[in-house]
């Protein structure tokens, strides 16, 4: 793959490592490394990103056909898979909109190359750190309209954010730009599930200090949807966060999820 400016082929990056579990192809050498490693200690690495994808492909058909979204701000969107955002809740809704947040250069250039949306809706992409929520809002409001209900998709993307940079107050200014009836769905990697995980974000972590893994336990991540009401069934295993099968239940995931709305203005 070709190397574009800005791009360190050196250092790992999450977007490209996640990439790698997925089976795609868009990472470099140092990513396959990082994410064999990773494997190495957690052996469940990639049914766990599975089940995040799966996750997604869960939340967001409920947000779209159960809760009358049509906006989604997806930040730390990875690179582009099956099942992307716009794919689904334009399938159900063509007229939703969907913005697209990474910080990685390689994500963006395929998320332009790749992500059309359909005529009915709209899509757009910004290269933006999440610890930077003002200047997302700011360019977000470019495709979305901040007068109507977003839903706010922030997926294996806040144990990224240490507890110094604030991952609640960074929600908080999140969820105060958009109007009642707006949603909040993350997952957020744990060691309450599999203790292998404190290893692994370990030496993640050491891989590329500029992406540190700060783990959290149920009931951290529970506070960080303080002020909205948790949909059915709260904060869960994201395997079991209304799984369509029993081998989706009982799929491997290090990651607690939940999904809440806001209900005061």
């Amino acid at each position: 793959m070709a190397i574009s400016q800005g791009i360190n082929a050196k250092v790992p990056h999450p977007a490209r490592v996640y990439d790698c579990w997925l089976g795609g192809k868009d990472n470099f050498a140092a990513d396959r490394l990082a994410a064999a490693e990773a494997i190495e200690i957690f052996p469940k690495t990639v049914e766990s990103a599975q089940s995040c994808r799966a996750f997604l492909s869960r939340v967001v058909p409920y947000l779209t056909e159960g809760a009358g979204i049509r906006q989604f701000l997806d930040i730390g969107s990875g690179l582009p898979s099956a099942q992307n955002v716009h794919e689904v809740a334009q399938g159900i809704a063509p007229e939703s909109r969907v913005v697209y947040v990474d910080n990685d250069p390689i994500v963006m250039l395929h998320a332009r190359a790749l992500l059309a949306s359909c005529p009915e809706g709209a899509t757009g992409y910004i290269q933006a750190d999440i610890r930077d929520p003002e200047g997302i809002l700011a360019k977000a409001a470019e495709t979305l309209d901040f007068s109507r209900p977003v839903a706010i998709m922030l997926l294996a993307m806040l144990h990224f954010v240490s507890d110094a940079q604030d991952p609640a107050g960074i929600i908080r200014t999140l969820m105060d730009a958009v109007p009642r009836g707006s949603y909040l769905a993350t997952g957020h990697h744990t060691a309450d599930i599999y203790p292998e995980m404190l290893e692994f974000a370990r030496r993640m972590s050491e891989l590329n200090p500029d992406f540190t893994a700060t783990l959290r336990d149920k009931k951290q991540v529970t506070g960080l949807f303080a002020g909205l009401d948790l949909v059915t069934p709260g904060v869960v295993q994201i395997s079991k966060w209304r799984p369509e099968s029993e081998a989706d239940a009982l799929a491997a995931a290090a990651l607690w999820g939940g999904v809440a709305r806001k209900l005061r203005q």
